[in-house]
């Protein structure tokens, strides 16, 4: 069970990281993803042409491995739960980097790594994550994004 602490508390800890746990990105994933948004390139949803691509089969929008942002965080086992939250909201990124592809029926987890974490206005803060998915047994990470969110307490 995570810990509670107050939103000043969580300020003081810039710097440190929390881990989710492996998801698994699956062809039925990808395909809803793909109906979602309209990209149906057949690199996300023909696994016959995809095999004759670099990549050996198909692969996950990079779109749909960003959007997995908050479904790794909410498998993140050891965060903190902040006292008094009533809302948050993404605020956008400051970079993104789309790094490896990630094969369907891989396994990906989210590692966020608190940058910033600063009052805007009383009640309203500003927070900066580096976050970074790991795809499970290879070296180099799927993408990494700097992340700025907005809690309000």
């Amino acid at each position: 069970m995570a810990n509670t602490i107050t939103i000043q508390e969580r300020a003081t800890q810039i710097g440190s990281e929390n881990v989710s746990d492996w998801v698994e990105v699956t062809q039925e994933m990808i395909n809803k993803f793909a109906d979602a948004t309209g990209d149906h390139q057949f690199i996300h949803v023909n696994p016959e042409m995809a095999k004759m691509t670099p990549f050996g089969g198909t692969i996950a929008h990079g779109f749909l491995t960003l959007s997995l942002m908050p479904l790794l965080s909410s498998k993140v086992s050891d965060a903190p739960n902040i006292e008094g939250v009533k809302m948050g909201v993404n605020y956008g990124g400051n970079k993104t980097r789309f790094l490896t592809p990630v094969p369907s029926g891989s396994r990906v987890r989210g590692r966020f790594k608190l940058l910033e974490l600063v009052e805007k206005r009383p009640g309203q803060w500003q927070q900066t994550n580096e976050f970074t998915v790991e795809i499970e047994g290879r070296d180099k990470p799927a993408l990494i994004a700097e992340w700025i969110s907005q809690i309000f307490v």
